[in-house]
């Protein structure tokens, strides 16, 4: 509760969880965006200009004309037609687009709750509003590494980018659930576990941006082993404890996969102890929590299987959004006091 208004509260609620849905489609489309190597189309940052998406041939020409100036065009896509470029366009400048809209959205309602409710109430939105506009500033620092010297953004930039896209969508479920979720629960697990589980998520988020990053999705496309051994066969063991295996396709893929397992593991283990425990009111969040870790591997495996194949590619990265949701609403539910 922020307030003891139930007008304002019900107005703070409709507002979060509206950025919540705007922001998820983001992701989605941040996903779509990736997955067609749509990212370096638009190549310089137009905070205002880039607003409006061009409006004639001599528009759609300029733009075109500075994509080739980049070494995507000339090392790999050199003889891309101008049809060919606007659909990679239209991606990115969607993606501009709804982060534009993103910030907008959250500052105009910010600025009217702060005349409603105390600052002090307001300080985790303001807090998230800094996030978003720093976030703006990463996906420009994420595209211009795709600039110079090579066809592809950093993966590091990329996955950076990606784990504060789910943070700002964390936080602000988090001030959603802390609206309408008014019942206390009185028999919980210890909160430190739902927050490890937490940071494992993320972890994956991180690793699976990493794979996304360098198309490692499109190498071992084989399950359960990698080609014909657990372990992928071009690479040693020893190198997996190296800082340049996170540069390293076949073993980023390796670390996706298993932690995919220690995360199940791990939730057979904390369904493991509320069942034996009888933890009724924690049923239906664990369950719901097992069910979206159960899509999410399911989805992950054929996304290997079929080679990162763009469908069902980006299902994976729609699931990833209600595993890290439904990862926060249990969370939270263990933290509630009494």
């Amino acid at each position: 509760m922020y307030t003891l208004n139930p007008k304002i509260n019900n107005q703070l609620s409709t507002w979060l969880i509206m950025m919540f849905w705007i922001i998820s489609i983001m992701i989605v489309v941040g996903g779509l965006t990736r997955l067609t190597d749509s990212g370096l189309s638009i190549t310089k940052w137009q905070l205002f200009s880039g607003f409006l998406p061009p409006l004639n041939k001599a528009d759609w020409l300029n733009y075109f004309n500075l994509y080739k100036q980049i070494p995507e065009f000339k090392l790999q896509n050199y003889d891309m037609s101008l049809h060919e470029f606007k659909i990679i366009f239209w991606w990115e400048w969607s993606h501009r687009f709804l982060g534009r809209l993103i910030g907008l959205g959250f500052l105009i309602p910010l600025i009217y709750f702060s005349f409603k409710v105390e600052f002090s109430k307001l300080i985790n939105f303001y807090i998230i509003f800094f996030l978003i506009c720093f976030q703006g500033f990463v996906g420009w620092y994420m595209v211009s590494s795709g600039l110079v010297e090579r066809v592809d953004v950093s993966h590091f930039r990329l996955s950076f980018h990606l784990v504060i896209a789910f943070l700002i969508l964390s936080l602000i479920f988090w001030n959603y659930l802390k609206i309408k979720i008014n019942n206390k629960i009185s028999n919980k697990i210890v909160p430190i576990i739902p927050f490890l589980f937490l940071i494992l998520v993320f972890s994956q988020i991180s690793v699976g941006a990493f794979v996304s990053g360098m198309d490692a999705g499109k190498i071992y496309n084989s399950w359960p082993f990698m080609g014909n051994s657990y372990f992928p066969d071009d690479n040693n063991f020893v190198n997996l404890f190296k800082l340049s295996a996170f540069s390293d396709p076949s073993l980023v893929q390796f670390m996706h996969r298993n932690l995919a397992y220690i995360i199940g593991i791990f939730y057979m283990f904390i369904l493991y102890s509320i069942y034996k425990n009888k933890i009724h009111e924690l049923y239906w969040s664990i369950n719901i929590l097992g069910l979206f870790i159960t899509l999410q591997i399911i989805l992950g495996i054929f996304t290997i299987i079929y080679g990162a194949q763009i469908y069902i590619a980006s299902m994976h990265q729609v699931c990833s959004i209600f595993l890290v949701s439904s990862s926060i609403y249990f969370f939270y539910i263990n933290t509630k006091s009494n």
